[in-house]
């Protein structure tokens, strides 16, 4: 029998408008990750939180002691709830989320959280390459407006190609209402 655990990836405040970092349609993804979240705890599967704090002082962003680096009110991790800090953009990356996973029996992953084109890219991938199976909740997550070479890339595009390549091959991806049914 399988065993879930739901990934909070990175939901603090730099990423709000009032952040360092704001996030296009953070507010809505925030909204569902609230829904996602009670859903896990009413089902009785474990909530891991994650939390990246730079390692860098050159950084200027998740800066370690700021309010940046706080979690979001609304997606406060319970008392009950593991926190595992990161200091990379990959949460299992010089972490020990796979030693919690492995100790609790988990084999499957929905993940929630931002941005879509990094942290979430790779803790799904490297998830899938460590063989969990992952689910993503699509409008639980949020990105930021690209530029690449004089192109620019707005945050629904960023978003679309990162889920559909995680279809593809790495997770099944379904919305926040399909996940509470």
């Amino acid at each position: 029998m399988s065993k879930s655990a739901l990934l909070v990836i990175d939901l603090q405040n730099e990423y709000l408008p009032t952040g360092k970092l704001p996030l296009v349609n953070i507010e809505q993804a925030t909204e569902n990750a609230v829904k996602v979240i009670a859903k896990a705890r009413q089902n009785a599967t474990p909530v891991i939180h994650i939390q990246h704090i730079s390692a860098s002082d050159e950084i200027p962003i998740f800066v370690p002691n700021s309010n940046g680096i706080e979690f979001q009110d609304t997606v406060k991790p319970n008392a009950d709830e593991t926190v595992i800090v990161k200091n990379n953009i990959n949460a299992f990356l010089n972490t020990n989320l796979t030693e919690i996973l492995d100790t609790q029996g988990i084999t499957e992953l929905i993940v929630i959280g931002a941005m879509s084109h990094m942290c979430i890219d790779a803790a799904v991938r490297a998830a899938a390459d460590f063989g969990y199976k992952v689910t993503v909740i699509h409008d639980a997550c949020a990105t930021l407006d690209l530029e690449f070479n004089g192109v620019k890339v707005p945050a629904a595009y960023a978003h679309a190609s990162l889920m559909a390549a995680f279809e593809f091959a790495y997770a099944q991806v379904i919305s926040t209402s399909e996940y509470l049914r």
